[in-house]
């Protein structure tokens, strides 16, 4: 970023960019009531999202993460089953694979808030990604086992540059944020929502299926045809 406010890894293209003051950005989010109130919270494997995985380990929380690409489904790290000085380490995608467990998601528990990671977000809330729609499916995947609704807060963290007052078009398959946090501010997003009702198969491809076991599997569960 022109601004120098990316940090590593860089450089951002092709990712979620990490920011400087994604701590700040963090603290807002776990002063909410979604997050104190939550038990079982869903975050995404970003840089910028490690302060919030790591506040919900010294929290006590139930942590859900998806695996990259979701090509190995979810991973569940419970803080009672981690030495307390690993937390920082298993914050962090790499460890979580060392002290979480795999979880198929109609095994996992009802998901009380989730955080994603964002390029850009508009003020409706309407986010874009890295563009290969991996956090919707994440929530599609998710919602076709019930363990997220429509009422299921999803807040983002970024800084205030992602932020933008034009708006962004929405999918079919876009998920939308309910609150954006920044460093410098807490931004309650202007309705309405979206949410999808679980997978839409008619917009994944074979090859897409294919790429993700886990898809693959749910599709064969649910007798789904895929275009």
């Amino acid at each position: 970023m022109e601004a120098r406010v990316a940090r590593f890894p860089l450089p951002v293209y092709g990712r979620i960019p990490n920011f400087a003051g994604a701590e700040k950005a963090t603290h807002r989010l776990i002063r909410s009531r979604e997050f104190i109130n939550a038990r079982v919270v869903k975050v995404c494997p970003d840089s910028p999202q490690r302060a919030v995985r790591l506040e919900a380990l010294e929290q006590g929380k139930i942590l859900i993460m998806p695996t990259p690409r979701i090509r190995e489904g979810f991973l569940l790290l419970d803080p009672r089953k981690v030495p307390a000085s690993a937390y920082s380490h298993a914050s962090t995608i790499r460890s979580a694979f060392r002290y979480g467990v795999k979880v198929k998601p109609w095994d996992l528990p009802k998901i009380d808030l989730i955080v994603t990671g964002s390029v850009a977000v508009d003020l409706r809330g309407t986010r874009l990604g890295k563009g290969e729609g991996y956090s919707e499916l994440e929530y599609a995947i998710l919602r076709e086992f019930d363990k997220v609704s429509d009422d299921t807060p999803i807040f983002t963290t970024v800084h205030d540059l992602q932020v933008l007052s034009d708006t962004i078009p929405r999918l079919p398959w876009d998920v939308t944020v309910d609150v954006i946090f920044t460093p410098s501010r807490t931004i309650k997003c202007l309705g309405p929502k979206q949410r999808t009702k679980g997978i839409l198969w008619d917009y994944l491809s074979e090859d897409k299926v294919r790429e993700i076991p886990l898809l693959k599997e749910i599709a064969e569960k649910r007798g789904a045809r895929v275009a």
